[in-house]
């Protein structure tokens, strides 16, 4: 049993990486979402904690990239920003040079927030990873680790590419 299964990783398809890829990551993301909501403030919607943790990520952003990742319309958007302003997380800023765009980032709050929230998801998965042996520990590192170098090194449109090759021939 050994054997075959070191030999089925070792001749996996790229269709059969990428199905697995599709299978495990919503679970894992879903995982990581409900820690990271158990150990924020409780006064903050799913959305709002979202909006708190792209910003982390992408200081400085635009309300359009915001709405465009939260996949909500920009007044939407723009009353989700309202209430994290409100409440002291988010600070909005008008570059200098473009009058018209509004600059997003986290508040010294907003960071501490996300902060708490994101060392508990990391502890409780540590905890979980803790228990798998680590040669696998590696080899998960290992294959998150190019995952992530290959799609981000695709170029923007990539995805554009993608859908016309997907379309139906006429």
């Amino acid at each position: 049993m050994q054997r075959l299964q070191m030999s089925s990783y070792g001749t996996s398809s790229s269709s059969g990486c990428a199905s697995e890829i599709l299978d495990s990551i919503p679970v894992v993301l879903q995982f990581i979402r409900t820690q990271m909501r158990r150990h924020s403030r409780s006064d903050l919607s799913v959305p709002q904690f979202r909006a708190l943790v792209f910003l982390d990520r992408s200081p400085e952003s635009s309300l359009s990239m915001l709405a465009e990742f939260l996949g909500l319309s920009l007044p939407a958007t723009s009353r989700l920003v309202d209430g994290l302003v409100g409440k002291h997380f988010v600070t909005r800023r008008i570059p200098e040079g473009n009058r018209r765009l509004v600059a997003l980032a986290l508040s010294a709050n907003g960071r501490r927030t996300v902060r708490v929230a994101w060392q508990a998801a990391e502890d409780r998965l540590a905890h979980i990873m803790a228990s798998v042996p680590a040669r696998e520990r590696a080899a998960i590192q290992r294959a998150l680790r190019i995952l992530r170098e290959k799609v981000q090194s695709l170029p923007p449109e990539t995805d554009s590419v993608a859908r016309e090759e997907r379309k139906p021939a006429r």
